[in-house]
């Protein structure tokens, strides 16, 4: 077998008879099948006290973006004992997920986004490696790496964020390159999430459009309401060529009300997302949106189903903050093996129900989904 960098991801039995029933040829051709662009942020979760938090004027439960009285935070939080780095944002978190569920072969998933020439950027890319992702960022030195703080005390954790480099993502300088470009041409399902659209909106539109023009899945997230806000524009640019749209209740919402639907029923805006107009009519719009510990909403053809997600005891939940990178991550995981919609969703709900009994967008060594 080959190995992850950590040495630790093993294929069970099952994974074993495949390799040893299917040649290695196959293996290569499912490799880099899934691509996501996004900003890559590097997260640095550590154990703060009170008085760290009043330092920086941090509330204990609460995420914002970084000013400038928290640039010392970022330098100050690494001295801590038992600080734990992941590769996050919200892309990279959903294909380090979705490679996760796979486990082999190894960098099924691409990840493009840009970093700087720093430490911190070099623990991206090996964090990225032991995650089996095969991530290619583009490397600039004018802005230090994204990050972001997690400071927990006790069962909370405050969520300090600064962008940096990944606002820096440059589309003829990385995406435009051959040898980059040659990865986008290799996959078969793609997936951005709307905070991209803040970034490079023509990177995101090239991308869709290839897979429009060849019959390939493009799938793209709401992320948060701000985008149907603020940048609808973009937004609506790229809707034509999206094949799968995903998001929350609050964030369709927003959207239907950004768009002027005139209504707050979730299964009617899911319809009504659904028959926006789309370039590729070979493939009819699939839309989704959870809901929390309610029913996630999916088009199902002409129809609208609700799909339960799976119990939990509300004593388990650690942290939700991550839960819905996760549901994608698990859906494509599918999604990229042509399961059908309703096993994409079943392992959405699946690695969605481990990561909220967790801290950060993190997972045990292997999944347990059958």
């Amino acid at each position: 077998h080959r190995m992850c960098i950590k040495g630790i991801v093993h294929s069970g039995i099952c994974s074993s008879l495949v390799s040893l029933l299917m040649p290695d040829i196959t293996k290569v051709e499912v490799q880099n099948a899934l691509f996501g662009m996004g900003n890559p942020l590097l997260d640095i979760s550590a154990v703060v006290d009170k008085d760290f938090l009043d330092k920086y004027g941090l509330k204990p439960n609460d995420q914002i973006l970084a000013e400038e009285k928290h640039k010392a935070l970022f330098d100050e939080i690494v001295q801590k004992s038992k600080v734990e780095y992941h590769a996050g944002g919200s892309t990279q978190n959903s294909v380090k997920i979705a490679q996760w569920m796979i486990q082999e072969p190894h960098k099924v998933a691409t990840f493009f986004g840009c970093i700087g020439t720093d430490h911190f950027g070099e623990i991206l890319k090996q964090k990225a490696a032991e995650a089996c992702v095969d991530a290619h960022y583009y490397e600039q030195s004018q802005e230090p790496t994204g990050t972001c703080a997690a400071c927990i005390t006790g069962d909370n954790r405050s969520l300090v964020a600064n962008l940096a480099a990944a606002n820096c993502y440059n589309k003829e300088k990385h995406l435009d390159v051959d040898r980059n470009w040659s990865l986008v041409e290799k996959a078969r399902v793609y997936y951005i999430a709307g905070f991209f659209l803040t970034v490079s909106p023509e990177s995101i539109l090239k991308v869709a459009k290839h897979a429009s023009d060849n019959n390939k899945i493009f799938g793209l997230n709401l992320s948060a309401p701000f985008i149907s806000q603020f940048f609808k524009e973009p937004l609506m640019k790229v809707m034509p060529y999206v094949d799968i749209i995903f998001g929350n209740e609050t964030e369709a919402a927003t959207f239907a009300k950004e768009q002027g639907f005139e209504t707050e029923d979730i299964a009617e805006i899911a319809r009504r997302v659904q028959s926006l107009p789309k370039v590729n009519k070979n493939r009819q719009r699939i839309v989704v949106f959870t809901q929390g510990r309610e029913d996630t909403v999916a088009t199902v053809g002409d129809k609208v189903k609700m799909f339960p997600v799976l119990d939990i005891d509300q004593n388990h939940i650690v942290d939700t903050n991550g839960a819905g990178d996760a549901f994608v991550g698990g859906f494509l995981s599918e999604l990229v093996q042509e399961k059908p919609l309703e096993e994409c969703i079943r392992a959405g709900h699946y690695a969605a129900n481990v990561i909220i009994r967790r801290v950060g967008c993190t997972f045990p060594e292997k999944p347990d989904f059958q």
